[in-house]
């Protein structure tokens, strides 16, 4: 693997970092504050081909690979966790779905519309009981004539009240059976689907984060994902590429938190000197520093796997699970370097700090990323 920056993704870096600062930047805060979920942002995020960034141009994407998609995510999460989680959820989870198993009548419906943030997708696993157990899931899809049915309510939902089309894995069969569930989109405006209550969350606040809820919710047969019981096996390919979304995500956000500190430490002075010429702040942006590069070695190899179809499992969880903990780390090791100053809205390591903290559970905590990883070594 060459581990020099392509071209393009040195273009792709420029374009955000520009985008970024005009577009985003001067909004954090206020969005943050307010749980505002900016969907005019997305809309001009799909006009720069950042939406559909691993959907074929012949779909109306930028047919780039995961290289480019890390690079994507990472550079928009340096200014914001929580559009950058955005981003990654409609990339990699709807859109993502849709195009490694729908059909090519599905992907010629949908992928247009969701690869230019025409339409923002969702994608629903999670239900209020079952959290990483997903084969005890409780919402149903039972199929009538020419018709399924959807009943039950899925929760932690990204976009789960403003979404045009979702992707919803209902349970078809027996419970506790890997092929006991199915794969369905769903789009807005149908009888029976809605979306509930919105989190009040701790970070990633101008994330949307919902309840959607199914009753009686009847959608053409054609809306079936694949063949019926593939539902789960398709979820597990699928969050394979969540989690690399997850480890750009987090990656993103360490740097973030580092620059600020490193700038922070450059110009503030005591005793007649920056503080950064003190070891014990030194040595944390030494540390910083090192393990950002670490996490990015790991991210950068889990997607070059992933663009080469090669089993990639246990190298994204590995990605996930170290890129998560760093960005904890980091964001922290900011908040101390800022001091009291860290502590305040009117520095940014906060809500990077806030921020980092949902990468170690998103996707998968980081104890269930040990458990894939031990699982895959012994496989070995």
């Amino acid at each position: 693997m060459n581990f020099q920056p392509t071209d393009m993704q040195l273009q792709i870096t420029q374009v955000i970092r520009d985008f970024g600062k005009t577009h985003i930047q001067p909004h954090v805060l206020e969005w943050d504050e307010t749980q505002t979920f900016p969907v005019e942002l997305f809309k001009k995020m799909g006009e720069l081909g950042l939406m559909g960034v691993l959907v074929p141009e012949n779909y109306g994407g930028s047919g780039l690979g995961y290289l480019e998609y890390v690079t994507v995510v990472s550079e928009v999460a340096r200014f914001c966790g929580a559009i950058g989680l955005s981003l990654a959820a409609h990339n990699s989870l709807c859109t993502g779905h849709i195009l490694q198993f729908g059909s090519e009548t599905q992907k010629q419906q949908y992928l247009p519309k969701l690869a230019t943030a025409e339409w923002i997708g969702a994608w629903g696993l999670t239900e209020p009981n079952t959290g990483s157990d997903a084969m005890n899931m409780k919402c149903t899809a039972r199929q009538e004539g020419n018709e399924w049915v959807l009943n039950g309510t899925k929760c932690w939902i990204t976009h789960g009240k403003s979404c045009d089309a979702a992707v919803v894995i209902a349970r078809t069969g027996a419970l506790r059976d890997s092929r006991g569930m199915s794969a369905f989109i769903v789009e807005k405006g149908t009888p029976g689907f809605s979306g509930g209550k919105k989190e009040n969350k701790l970070g990633m606040r101008a994330s949307e984060t919902a309840e959607m809820i199914f009753d009686n919710c009847r959608i053409p047969a054609e809306n079936l994902l694949g063949q019926e019981g593939e539902g789960f096996i398709q979820s597990m390919k699928v969050l394979d590429g969540g989690r690399i979304s997850i480890a750009a995500l987090s990656l993103g956000i360490a740097k973030g938190a580092y620059d600020a500190a490193l700038k922070y430490a450059q110009e503030r002075h005591q005793f007649d000197q920056p503080i950064a010429s003190f070891q014990g702040v030194s040595f944390k942006l030494a540390d910083m520093h090192t393990n950002i590069a670490a996490a990015e070695l790991l991210t950068m190899q889990a997607a070059d796997m992933k663009n080469k179809h090669l089993p990639m499992t246990q190298q994204a969880a590995m990605a996930k699970y170290y890129a998560s903990e760093v960005a904890v780390r980091t964001a922290d090791d900011a908040v101390q370097i800022f001091g009291g100053y860290g502590y305040t809205k009117d520095f940014p390591v906060e809500k990077y700090y806030r921020d980092a903290k949902l990468c170690t559970i998103g996707e998968g905590t980081s104890e269930i990323q040990k458990i894939v990883i031990a699982r895959e070594a012994l496989k070995k």
